[in-house]
Parts: structure tokens; sequence; C-alpha cells
């Protein structure tokens, strides 16, 4: 048990005599358990680090889709990731391309500027009397074997970044791996 002194002891020889006072203590059992369930309490409510994730719907592969939907090639941009950090980019259909394929890197003033651009520019070119404002961009991302999982999570970024609001990530084409053997 924990006590705490404050004197008041036996008085001096041959002096003056004084009244006796009696040694007052205090038990500081219950202020050291009450501190002990508090710092438990703190421990086991706060939470130390949250993972960050990034939400991402993937369709299921037991569906077999029987007829493709088509979507207007003005309104599709595609970002292929290849080997060695390389990062091409083409518009509409890989063997007849709109725009492209050319060169860009993972910095900011590459992928995300030429993004924002084509979020941009893709609704003035899909406008239609149906619909005025025209239609969002559409991203498909594929990668190639030899592309890094960190090159991927980087474009997956850009996607959150700069609010695309239809992106996939596809399976890669044998003329689209040809991009990179040049």
């Amino acid at each position: 048990m924990a006590q705490l002194d404050t004197g008041g002891g036996k008085a001096d020889k041959g002096g003056k005599v004084r009244s006796k006072k009696q040694n007052s203590s205090v038990d500081l059992t219950a202020m050291v358990d009450l501190a002990f369930l508090l710092i438990t309490f703190f421990m086991l409510t706060t939470s130390l680090s949250k993972p960050q994730s990034m939400d991402l719907a993937m369709p299921d592969k037991d569906i077999e889709i029987k007829e493709p939907m088509l979507i207007d090639e003005n309104r599709t941009m595609t970002i292929v990731l290849g080997p060695e950090s390389k990062l091409k980019y083409y518009m509409g259909q890989i063997d007849k391309p709109l725009e492209g394929p050319d060169d860009l890197s993972y910095s900011k003033e590459s992928l995300r500027t030429k993004i924002l651009q084509k979020i941009k520019s893709v609704p003035l070119a899909t406008r239609n009397t149906d619909k005025p404002n025209g239609e969002p961009l559409i991203v498909l991302i594929k990668a190639t074997k030899e592309s890094t999982y960190k090159n991927l999570v980087d474009v997956l970024d850009e996607m959150a970044i700069t609010k695309v609001k239809i992106y996939a990530i596809d399976d890669i084409t044998a003329q689209e791996k040809q991009l990179f053997e040049e």
C-alpha cells in the first residue's frame, strides 16, 4: 500500500511540549488503479493507423458476355503500361487510333495533364441533340506482364485525383504489346 507521510513526530527533549499531532496518510492505491484503467481504456479504443486502400469494383470472371457493349471511339482513352516504366496512350481503337499511340510519363505534367485535357475535350466532341453536354471520358488501363504493380497503382491514383468517373482494367492484346517492341 502506498502512503504519504506529512510529519508530526516526537517532541525534542527538554524543549517545549507541543501537542501531539497524528500522522496523516493518504492511500494512493485507488488512484493507481484508476490510472491503469484509463490507460487500458485508451489503448483499446484508439486506432493507431488506418490502412489506406482504394475501392476497385471488378466484374465476375464467371459471367459470360454474349454481346460486347459498343462505345463511341471518341470517348475511349487507352493507357498501356509497359516494361521499364514506359507508358503509352491512344484514343479510339488500336488498329485505327484517332490519336496516338504516344509516349507519356508517370509525372504530374505528363499523364495527369493529358487526362485532364481529355476530360475537357471528350464531352465537346461527343455532343449531340440527345446529350447536349456530351459523354464523359472512358479510360481503359492495360498492363503488360513486365510492368510493375507500382505503375498500375500510380495510374489508378491518377484516376482518383483527376476524378475520372468511368475506368476499367482490361487484358492487353497482342497488338498493344507490339507498341513496346520497337
